[in-house]
């Protein structure tokens, strides 16, 4: 009897023991987070996530599984919807979509069912400055060469509301080149193939999207957004906004350079637990300066660049406060979705 007693006793200890030194559960321990991308699958928006998913997990406490989930439609629209309105706010469930949805509740798009300004912001991790180039092959040189160009130079767009489709729209009103703006491709990997095909004359894209293209030989960069990205090609571009002429083109130009600060950012619904939200913001301060990272980045054509939550807030505040005239702008010329 005494010696069962014993081990019973020596068994109650040990088990104590073990429950003391036992890792603490954390809100991410065997979880799997789920990045919504409001575009489709081969794209930029797309690329990134899935470079931040391989990444991030080593940051969260308890390493959960990060996975990607494409939802595009309407410009990123149809993604942020579904994550403001009817995903579970559990905050397991992160968005990365169009920058531009911020210019769509400037223009008071009805589809857009959402405050920009009440998105929990966790950041932004990649830099950003937008180029139009047209086919090398093709004979303009200057951007404002494009202003005769016979026939129409021909552009390729996923749709309105995205910035394949308004970049090259606000240089044809702002700046009157003389461009065809066809929409209707899937994604931006099918525009860059229609521009191989010799099917487009040219294309607008993130810098970082453009850039392995240009160095092929297949684009030729014509013009750029604001930006203080130091690659000596990119800057020696002349910046939109300088070519325009009147107070309205140019500050409308600038409010588009603006939302560039945005970057490819990520959010988190109105609802999630703030001690989720603060470990993602947490996660994504110490991933911007996380070696291998910012190495696979680089290699996949993208400019590491980290915008804190609180800038990403801001700059989102700053568009929205647009003065009426350049709102009206905004209304009566961008569009979302087809």
């Amino acid at each position: 009897m005494r010696a069962r007693w014993a081990v019973a006793v020596a068994s109650a200890v040990l088990l104590a023991t073990a429950a003391s030194v036992a890792p603490a559960q954390t809100p991410f321990t065997g979880r799997t987070v789920t990045v919504l991308v409001g575009n489709p699958p081969g794209g930029g928006y797309d690329r990134f996530a899935r470079l931040v998913a391989r990444h991030l997990p080593r940051y969260l406490p308890g390493s959960p599984t990060v996975v990607v989930q494409n939802m595009p439609g309407a410009g990123g629209i149809v993604a942020a919807n579904h994550l403001y309105n009817v995903a579970r706010s559990d905050g397991y469930t992160l968005g990365l979509f169009n920058r531009n949805l911020v210019i769509a509740q400037l223009a008071g798009v009805q589809e857009l069912r959402l405050d920009m300004r009440r998105w929990h912001w966790i950041g932004n991790l990649a830099g950003e400055t937008y180029v139009f180039a047209i086919r090398s092959d093709l004979p303009y040189r200057h951007v404002l060469d494009l202003r005769h160009a016979e026939p129409p130079v021909a552009v390729g767009s996923t749709g309105p509301g995205t910035g394949s489709h308004d970049y090259p729209l606000a240089l044809k009103v702002f700046l009157r080149l003389n461009l065809r703006i066809i929409s209707g491709y899937q994604g931006t990997g099918e525009v860059a193939l229609a521009v191989e095909r010799r099917e487009l004359d040219g294309r607008a894209g993130a810098w970082s999207s453009l850039l392995p293209h240009i160095r092929r030989g297949v684009l030729r960069p014509l013009v750029r957004t604001l930006s203080d990205n130091p690659d000596p090609q990119l800057r020696a571009l002349p910046v939109d906004q300088d070519l325009a002429t009147g107070e309205v083109a140019r500050a409308v130009l600038r409010l588009r350079s603006i939302t560039l600060k945005l970057g490819r950012p990520f959010v988190a619904p109105p609802g999630a637990p703030v001690e989720l939200v603060r470990a993602y913001q947490e996660a994504f301060r110490r991933l911007a300066q996380d070696p291998a990272f910012r190495s696979e980045a680089e290699r996949s054509g993208f400019e590491p660049a980290y915008t804190s939550p609180e800038e990403c807030l801001r700059t989102v505040q700053e568009v929205l406060s647009a003065p009426p005239g350049v709102q009206r702008v905004f209304r009566e010329l961008f569009q979302f979705g087809e």
